[in-house]
Order: structure tokens, then sequence, then C-alpha cells
């Protein structure tokens, strides 16, 4: 297992900055604002030659029993107790504060391992309270700046001593080992959870887990970061993302906002397969719409889930209807996976997982070229595409040319003169000839060389 480090310490002295620094990507939201972590967030950190597990953090802050701070406090310690080491970090500019002399005591019971970190402190503008934080009792402190990537040398040093030595690299240099195409296919599923804001998605989430991983609120908003967490269902592996919910666009106005929009965005795009989470008492709202086609024009699969449903008067024939009413709003994915669950309940779970694995399979799936081009025969000649201008439009032959999703090359004559309408009809055929519901599909126009362009009329 990996070793692994949380790091602590009250708001707004740069936890986020360090996390990013150290995983090398932006996963994190950083703003000047205090408070902006919520969720725990682990991530792969590598310094030199060494590699862990890193942990960020909501800032250690007091609350009352059972509000949203409180709860935040809670995941920052089942992080201090899922780790092997700390770093305790502090604004070196701002020095000690009471919050973070009440707060070191924390990193003390924890009885592990601590590196102080004064944050912060690019230039010489940190020593002061660096010197300060002597007091704490947790060591010599580090003089670093996240941002600036100031101090790493020093921080890899005191790392160096805490961690098992690293891993030998293979003679290339590089320990990583390419994966065969069965460890590729054993791969977790990644899965993207989306939606408007308090649509459930962070309690289904937490359903499937079996814990409190995410913190949850009647609140709208209560998701920032994009959380990723591991989740083993009948012996598949997923790694599902909880996201902040989606507003429409002149809604968000606060810059948070929409650092927390983009990373959610961002989810969509590195996912395989999205969940849209609708609210069963208030479902397909033009905001739903809009994100589906998000996710369709993105290439992912979607399933539907509508949470909720345990508030919802059902009637017989009410599923066949949602179904009905989904393909009616959504057509550019008509018969994507369409579940009723309920989040708090747990009703539906195991059916939502089953579309899940339906629409992944659905997503990787390639059709053979000989029963693509007699379907293509087919349906070409039980629907002539129009013709053009007085011109007949010539359609060739058509193959796939990649999975995820599923795309296609249609060769034909004058491919800038083929309507839009005619391949949505063959979209649509193609969706029922080869069990392809609801995952988006690509057609790709490329026209035949003409054998006779090289033979210009002559000049008369």
């Amino acid at each position: 297992m990996s070793f692994t480090i949380a790091i602590i310490g009250r708001p707004n002295v740069g936890k986020s900055t360090l996390f990013n620094r150290l995983v090398g990507q932006k996963l994190a939201l950083v703003d000047d604002a205090p408070g902006v972590t919520r969720d725990r967030r682990e991530g792969e950190a590598r310094l030199g030659d060494l590699r862990f597990t890193i942990i960020d953090t909501a800032g250690l802050d007091e609350g009352a029993k059972g509000s949203l701070t409180a709860r935040m406090q809670e995941q920052t310690e089942t992080a201090i107790g899922l780790a092997d080491a700390l770093m305790f970090v502090i604004d070196g500019r701002a020095g000690l504060t009471p919050s973070d002399r009440s707060f070191a005591d924390h990193a003390r019971r924890a009885n592990k391992p601590v590196v102080l970190l004064a944050n912060k402190s690019e230039g010489k503008h940190g020593e002061l309270g660096a010197m300060e934080s002597y007091a704490l009792g947790l060591g010599e402190p580090i003089m670093i700046s996240a941002e600036h990537g100031e101090g790493m040398g020093d921080l890899y040093d005191a790392l160096r001593d805490l961690m098992p030595e690293p891993a030998e690299e293979d003679e290339d240099g590089d320990e990583d080992i390419a994966e065969s195409d069965e460890e590729l296919a054993r791969r977790p599923i990644r899965v993207a959870v989306v939606g408007r804001p308090n649509a459930g998605k962070s309690t289904l989430i937490n359903r499937l887990l079996g814990e409190e991983r995410l913190l949850t609120s009647a609140e709208a908003g209560t998701t920032r970061d994009s959380i990723a967490v591991e989740i083993n269902w009948n012996g598949r592996d997923f790694r599902v993302f909880d996201t902040a919910g989606l507003r429409r666009r002149s809604r968000i106005e606060e810059k948070l906002e929409k650092l927390s929009v983009a990373d959610a965005l961002r989810a969509v795009r590195f996912a395989e397969v999205v969940v849209l989470m609708l609210d069963a008492q208030n479902k397909f709202e033009e905001q739903d719409l809009r994100i589906a086609d998000l996710i369709e024009r993105e290439g992912r699969a979607l399933v539907i889930a509508v949470n909720k449903w345990d508030l919802t008067e059902t009637k017989p024939g009410a599923i066949s209807a949602l179904r009905t009413e989904a393909d009616h709003w959504l057509p550019q994915v008509k018969g994507a996976p369409l579940v009723a669950v309920s989040g708090l309940m747990g009703e539906g779970i195991d059916r939502l997982m089953r579309a899940i694995e339906e629409a992944y399979a659905v997503w990787n799936r390639r059709v053979p070229t000989a029963a693509l081009n007699r379907w293509f025969e087919q349906a070409v000649h039980a629907n002539p595409p129009p013709a053009v201008s007085g011109r007949r439009l010539k359609l060739n032959y058509i193959t796939q040319a990649k999975a995820r999703p599923p795309s296609f090359v249609l060769f034909c004559s004058r491919a800038d003169a083929v309507p839009q309408s005619y391949l949505r009809y063959l979209v649509n055929s193609m969706r029922g000839e080869f069990e392809l519901p609801g995952t988006p599909m690509r057609i790709a126009l490329r026209e035949k060389a003409n054998p006779f362009a090289h033979k210009r009329k002559r000049p008369s």
C-alpha cells in the first residue's frame, strides 16, 4: 500500500495549492476565500523519486455539532486517521494564530510523524512566522512557497527520512510498465455523476460506498471540488466522480462557482460513463436537457438516474411513461438507460450499476464491417438519399473507424451536400439494427477520390 500523507491546517494557508503542486495538476480548487475545500481529496503525489498518496483536507475549524463545518472537520479527522504522516501547514506571513496553536494539538494527539511547513514564505517573507512556529512543539519548520515551488528540496529531504526506500526503476529508468490488454480490461470504469444543484449526487455516492464519505446538505452547492472515490460493485471496479451542481451560465456569478463548474465539466470530459441525475419532482427541466446535450457532444456514454423516487406517488406504468418522456426530450440519445433511484433509501442502486456497465459495453462496441455494409445497403435501398440541386447523391460504403463512442466513416460523392436529416435517419436505423441504444454516435463523411480528376479538360 502506498505511503499516505494528509495535509492539515487552518483554512486559507495554502493546503490545496500544495496538493496541486505535489500531484502535478490543478486538481483541487484554489481561491483567496477561506474554506474552499470541503470534502477530502486524494491524489498520487510525486516529489523527486518519492511516490506517495496525498490527501487534501478542509481547514480545521470549530463548528456546532451536526453543522456543515463540524462535518468538514470530521472528514479531516478521518484523513488524519488514514494517513501514515502529516504535513501541518501554517501561513508564514501571518505568523502563528490561536487556531494554529489549537489545531497543532490534533497533530500531536494523532501520534504520527509531522512535517511542519511555513507556507507563503517566498523570498524571506515567512521568516518571522517560521521562528514563531517553534512554539508549536512540532519540530523544525520548513519554509516553502507552494505557489512558486520554493523549498521543495527541503521538503524532499524531510519526507525521504520518513518514507520507506523508493521502488527501484526498470532498466529504461521508468518504473511504469505497459499494461497488457487484460489489465486494461480490468481498469476501473470512470463514472462522473452530474446534474443540477441539490439533485442528490453526493447522497447517492455515499450510499454506493456505504459510508458518509462526501458531505451532504439540504443547502444547494455543498459540493465544490470534483471528488473521485473508488467503488467495487459485484467484483467490478469503478472510479466515481462526484461533481458540483451545474446551473445555467447566466446564474453563475461568483468566481468560486465558476471554478466548481469548470471542474465538473473537466470530470465529464475525462469520464467514460456519465450519470445524469434528475430530481423526480422537477425532471427534464431546461438545464437537464442542456447537460444531456453537453454529454452527447463530449461523446460519453449516458445513464439517466431519476433520483428521489421515494418522494413521488408511483402509478402503474410510471417507468414506461418516464422512458417515453426521456426519448421525447432527448432524441439525440434515444434509448439511453433510465433508472429510478433513491440515493437516500438505497432503492434502485443495483439497477443503476447494471445500467452503467451496459452503457459502457455499448460505448465500446464494434460492428463487423460485413454486417455493417449489409445493413447499409438495405437502409439506402429502403430510403434513398434525396437529390440535391437536381443531382443524385451516391453513397458507396461505410466502415467503423473507432469505438468509445462508436464512430463511422461514410464514403460518398459530394459530402457537403448530404443532409443532416439523412444522417440522423442512418444513426437511428443503426441503433435499432446493432443494439446501440443511447450512446452518442458519429458519422464522418469522406469523398472517394475521383480517378479522372487528373484528366483536366484541354483548353480550346
